[in-house]
């Protein structure tokens, strides 16, 4: 990692944004590590309103699709759902809208800044080491 963020480096750019909604904790140490090769750890969405950043995802039209969940705080059926009002809807009291406490994660995979929507088909859900997962397939 070091070496790919040293090239980086080289190459002009200053700065590293990271996606750290929380805890504080991972932000000093990538902000430690980043600032050892001379740049600095930009956090453009600390602490805003996981709500407000679920509407800002589907306002600016990104596309992503849940491709694994924790079915200890979310029902497996969530896996391989696509992200829109609906789903966010659905979710039950006590789960982040992104995913923050680690229920779902997703795969994003159109949006404004993609020249081209990545294609790909929704495989088989699987359960494995204690997660379910929707694989994707390349298309």
């Amino acid at each position: 990692m070091k070496e790919a963020l040293n090239q980086t480096s080289r190459a002009r750019c200053a700065a590293s944004s990271l996606r750290r909604y929380f805890p504080r904790r991972p932000a000093r140490y990538r902000e430690r590590n980043l600032a050892q090769i001379g740049m600095e750890a930009l956090f453009p969405i600390w602490k805003r309103d996981t709500r407000e950043l679920a509407r800002d995802f589907l306002r600016l039209r990104f596309q992503a699709i849940v491709v694994c969940v924790d079915p200890r705080v979310l029902d497996p059926s969530f896996a391989g759902r696509v992200l829109d009002e609906s789903f966010f809807a659905d979710l039950p009291a006590g789960v982040d809208p992104c995913g923050e406490n680690g229920e779902f994660h997703t795969f994003v995979f159109d949006g404004p800044i993609f020249q081209t929507p990545v294609r790909f088909a929704a495989g088989e859900k699987v359960l494995r080491d204690g997660f379910w997962f929707c694989d994707l397939l390349s298309q």
